[in-house]
């Protein structure tokens, strides 16, 4: 199990914590690997994905690894759940990115027990900042405005995105008390399918994704996530 662009071991991160035992969905499954990862793990994930090729993609990948996953087929924005029914909700570079933040995270708080984890890694808002269009590779210079970011259209697909504070704010009133970000930096000669050469160095020196780890209050706040999914 690893995170982001550039592979960081979960071992590393330690962002999950221990799995045995504990209900996990994963958001915007993909192939599933996580997912069947925790499995062999004793956890009981279950995987979410809006896309049908995916969720067809995941079903092959759990045969190939004699696993059992249920898959569920639904959007990170209305999930398909009752309240109060996982220990861990999280995704690696999944519905949190191609989802509004605005309501995946009242959602999460929705699903999640008193006491329960989110974590996701994604873009950081400044790899956006910083993003040349014209030439398709990050620059050395801010090329977008900062304040009031959120739905974003580049290279074909649209991604979501929100100033720190914005996050700070939403998770706070979705009932989450942040414990911790990781801003991962590119390793010396990191290499990744995702991103160029170029772009890799440019993650060496600034940074362009994030890993939150976010908890559910005991007391929880679920009025106040009902109330900021219908402010949105």
């Amino acid at each position: 199990m690893a995170w982001g662009l550039w592979r960081i071991p979960e071992s590393t991160v330690q962002h999950l914590g221990p799995v045995r035992g504990r209900s996990i969905l994963e958001l915007g499954c993909g192939a599933a690997r996580w997912s069947i990862a925790l499995r062999g793990k004793g956890a009981r994930p279950i995987g979410l994905d809006l896309s049908f090729a995916q969720l067809a993609h995941a079903r092959r990948e759990i045969r190939k690894a004699r696993s059992e996953v249920p898959l569920v087929r639904g959007s990170a924005e209305a999930i398909p759940f009752e309240s109060g029914v996982f220990d861990i909700v999280f995704c690696d570079w999944g519905a949190m990115t191609f989802a509004d933040p605005r309501r995946t995270v009242p959602e999460c708080a929705r699903v999640l027990r008193p006491d329960g984890l989110l974590v996701f890694a994604t873009a950081s808002p400044v790899r956006y900042l910083a993003y040349h269009p014209a030439k398709d590779r990050q620059s050395r210079r801010l090329r977008r405005t900062y304040f009031g970011m959120h739905r974003i259209e580049w290279e074909g697909s649209v991604e979501f995105q929100v100033p720190y504070g914005d996050w700070v704010d939403l998770f706070s009133r979705s009932g989450f008390t942040i414990e911790r970000l990781v801003e991962t930096a590119a390793p010396v000669g990191a290499k990744t399918p995702y991103l160029s050469a170029a772009d890799s160095a440019w993650g060496a020196r600034w940074p362009m994704e994030c890993i939150w780890r976010v908890r559910k209050e005991r007391t929880g706040r679920s009025r106040g996530a009902r109330r900021l999914a219908r402010q949105v």
